[in-house]
């Protein structure tokens, strides 16, 4: 009878120590998971935020007017009867801008992101040290682009009309440790204009811009 109280007891034991060592691992691949996903992501962060910097450069020229975006009809006595968008020149912009991002984020992610090697310890306090390993990753985009307007008061009769060009990159990084998703906004001042004359309130309550271009990873 002690011979096989002593077997159950070691069994017991035995199946407590590998239930310990299986907990152990568990912990650690999801501290490392967790690491290593905020590190890929903060890296990608700054990859969309160059990426989308540079094809703004590259797309809105020096040269671009408030003129050349919107058009303003007046009446006889000088009232602001009507505000139109250029509608090729807008979504040639976006469209562009979307293409060039696409391309610039597939460009400077095809190297993946360096990760200190104290990253794969799955302590945070660890992961900025050690020295730099190369994580492949899969980025999947979707970059979509939009005008926006905004009118706000400048004075006795007239309106400030602002014109953004707005930049969502919709980003899903694929690692061996798991998947990230998260969504990168830059929004940049176009052009501006000081308008003399009542604005219909139609036009201070809507957007005259469109729904606005968007760049699928299948386009």
């Amino acid at each position: 009878m002690k011979s096989r109280s002593r077997k159950i007891k070691r069994r017991v034991a035995a199946a407590v120590i590998c239930l310990f060592f299986i907990g152990i691992v568990v912990l650690l691949h999801r501290n490392v998971t967790n690491v290593l996903k905020s590190i890929a992501e903060a890296s990608m962060r700054s990859i969309t935020t160059v990426a989308v910097n540079d094809a703004v450069y590259y797309t809105l020229s020096d040269k671009l007017r408030y003129e050349d975006l919107v058009g303003i009809e007046r009446s006889d006595g000088g009232e602001i009867q009507a505000i139109s968008s250029n509608a090729f020149q807008i979504n040639r912009i976006a469209r562009d801008t979307a293409y060039m991002s696409q391309e610039n984020l597939n460009k400077m992610s095809e190297d993946g992101v360096e990760v200190p090697l104290g990253a794969l310890s799955g302590v945070e306090a660890w992961a900025g040290f050690g020295p730099k390993i190369h994580l492949k990753i899969i980025p999947i985009s979707n970059v979509s682009c939009k005008f926006v307007s905004k009118f706000d008061a400048a004075g006795i009769n007239q309106t400030k009309h602002s014109i953004y060009l707005e930049i969502v990159a919709d980003i899903s990084i694929i690692m061996p440790s798991g998947t990230s998703n998260f969504a990168s906004l830059t929004e940049v001042l176009v052009c501006e204009s000081v308008l003399v004359g009542k604005v219909p309130e139609t036009y201070l309550q809507a957007d005259i811009f469109g729904e606005g271009f968007t760049l699928t990873p299948h386009e």
